[in-house]
């Protein structure tokens, strides 16, 4: 699936980007398929403006964003939802993990929804290559963050998705555990043909990117 942007501007910082240059605002952009995209952006740029855009939990914005062949202004309801369980997979900056479930749950919770990808085992599997099987019956609210990004990652990879899109993802890991998650997520996107797009602060070569853009 072909992601694109038309001339996306957010109307909240419509007066912040029409004074610096951008490769993403306000132009056009195509990501094609399995096509692995970095977005390096300073802070207060938009970067978790722009995913939430991508993944349509904000709207206020001008210009056009498709899945496909589809505006995703069109896109609700049911299909939307069908897609975010089969097409589309997100990792959040801040997690949205729910804090009364154990960590097993929310990686649960999505593994069921939709298509199921993976039996039950699988979750224990990823949790061990990310060091944190001895904490998933533990209530995501008791984690520590980089244990609960590990937590999102894991739910994230968990169900079928030709998209992945990563806000920061490893902005609470040390090297080491960045190195495994990055593996994990590499191995996974190569697996099923997927693209990706990550947002963040500075260069890195956790990846073998297809695309470099600045915010």
């Amino acid at each position: 699936m072909q992601l694109q942007i038309q001339h996306l501007i957010p109307i909240p910082l419509r007066e912040k980007i029409q004074s610096r240059t951008s490769g993403i605002w306000n132009q056009q952009v195509v990501f094609g398929p399995g096509e692995w995209v970095k977005i390096k952006a300073p802070s207060g740029t938009g970067k978790t403006t722009l995913m939430n855009m991508l993944y349509k939990v904000r709207h206020d914005y001008e210009g056009d964003i498709l899945w496909g062949i589809r505006n995703l202004k069109e896109i609700n309801g049911v299909t939307l939802a069908e897609k975010r369980q089969n097409e589309v997979s997100v990792i959040f900056q801040d997690m949205r993990l729910f804090p009364n479930l154990t960590a097993r749950e929310n990686i649960e919770l999505k593994r069921v929804l939709g298509t199921q990808m993976y039996q039950a085992n699988k979750i224990e599997e990823m949790a061990e290559r990310l060091g944190i099987l001895s904490i998933l019956k533990q209530p995501a609210a008791i984690c520590s963050y980089g244990e609960q990004q590990r937590i999102a990652i894991i739910r994230a990879l968990m169900q079928p998705f030709k998209w992945l899109m990563m806000d920061e993802p490893f902005s609470h890991l040390d090297k080491e555990n960045t190195a495994k998650a990055a593996a994990l997520i590499a191995e996974e996107c190569t697996k099923r043909g997927a693209g990706f797009i990550l947002t963040d602060l500075d260069d890195d070569d956790h990846f073998a990117y297809t695309q470099h853009y600045t915010l």
